[in-house]
């Protein structure tokens, strides 16, 4: 090993400063020689909380300024929440691995006394600022209040009592990697919630002609949640999306079949659509494009074109 030290670019949030160590631990793990140190780098998603998404960038708002400090040659690696990540990358860089995924469900905190989201009474209020769970949850109980929260997970669980909500809905992986799982009241199963294209697992970005880098970090990649999420994207770069439209896609993988299922909704759950296909392993990415293509036939284009005509996108500035 001829590489002495390795530099990780990262957000500064608590959410990506836990992924970040984590993978620096790792890396001292497998490599004691190794000298691996964090940049903490602020994005425009870091710096915007106000302004339209739809109007500033979109996913690129979390990992841009990331990006360049890897093409200058100030960091070596980038790690990303893979919800975060756009399906394009500047010339020079590529997503190199695909972490295992941690529990990729959404999960409920319920007010003292309710033991089920669904027992929850008429209107209740409802804390979430992402527009796929509000669509799926209103999907199935169109009563319900949905209530934009902000901020990281502490400040999430507090607004359960600070806003009078009878309920909040965070993902169940920044919740367990932040120490949290005991305040978690229902995980809700992907029938219910489908998670966000890559929920629960981490991108390790580099640049594409790094072999060392690239070397020192490829045992990284766990090739069961890359097939899952590389057919994930596929769906949402077929569908151009982002994290600011009610999109969702989550893949499974048993054996050499990939079971692959996407949604398309309206921002109140009327009009959905969802459809699960199958197929070998190798084919994930085909078979993302076949998916959003169906999913496009029966009138998803129509839905998300209404969304982005119609709705005010806030930039989320916790990967939760």
């Amino acid at each position: 090993m001829k590489t002495k030290q390795l530099r990780i670019g990262t957000r500064a949030s608590q959410l990506a400063l836990w992924q970040a160590n984590w993978v620096k631990d790792e890396l001292e793990k497998r490599y004691p020689d190794l000298e691996v140190s964090l940049t903490k780098i602020k994005t425009q998603g870091d710096k915007i909380l106000d302004v339209p998404l739809a109007m500033v960038g979109g996913k690129g708002l979390f990992v841009k300024e990331i990006e360049e400090a890897m093409l200058r040659g100030e960091v070596d690696v980038a790690v990303h929440s893979m919800k975060d990540v756009p399906t394009f990358f500047p010339e020079g860089l590529s997503l190199r691995c695909i972490t295992e995924r941690e529990d990729p469900r959404d999960i409920v905190i319920l007010r003292p006394g309710v033991s089920t989201w669904k027992e929850l009474p008429p209107s209740a209020r409802i804390g979430t600022s992402s527009l796929r769970r509000k669509a799926q949850l209103l999907h199935l109980r169109p009563d319900l209040q949905m209530v934009d929260i902000r901020g990281n997970v502490e400040t999430r669980i507090r607004k359960l009592t600070e806003d009078d909500l009878d309920a909040v809905i965070l993902a169940a992986a920044g919740m367990k990697r932040l120490g949290f799982a005991s305040q978690i009241s229902e995980y809700l199963p992907t029938s219910t919630s489908l998670p966000a294209i890559g929920q629960g697992a981490l991108g390790l970005e580099s640049r594409s002609d790094d072999a060392e880098i690239n070397n020192l970090i490829d045992f990284f990649n766990h090739s069961e949640t890359a097939c899952a999420v590389i057919g994930e994207r596929a769906v949402l770069r077929r569908l151009e999306g982002g994290c600011q439209v009610p999109i969702a896609a989550y893949g499974t993988v048993s054996g050499e079949t990939l079971s692959l299922t996407g949604l398309v909704s309206s921002v109140d759950g009327r009009n959905f659509l969802k459809k699960t296909m199958k197929c070998h392993v190798n084919e994930a990415e085909k078979t993302g494009i076949s998916l959003a293509d169906d999913l496009l036939i029966k009138g998803a284009g129509k839905i998300l074109n209404e969304v982005y005509k119609h709705e005010t996108f806030n930039v989320d500035k916790e990967d939760v």
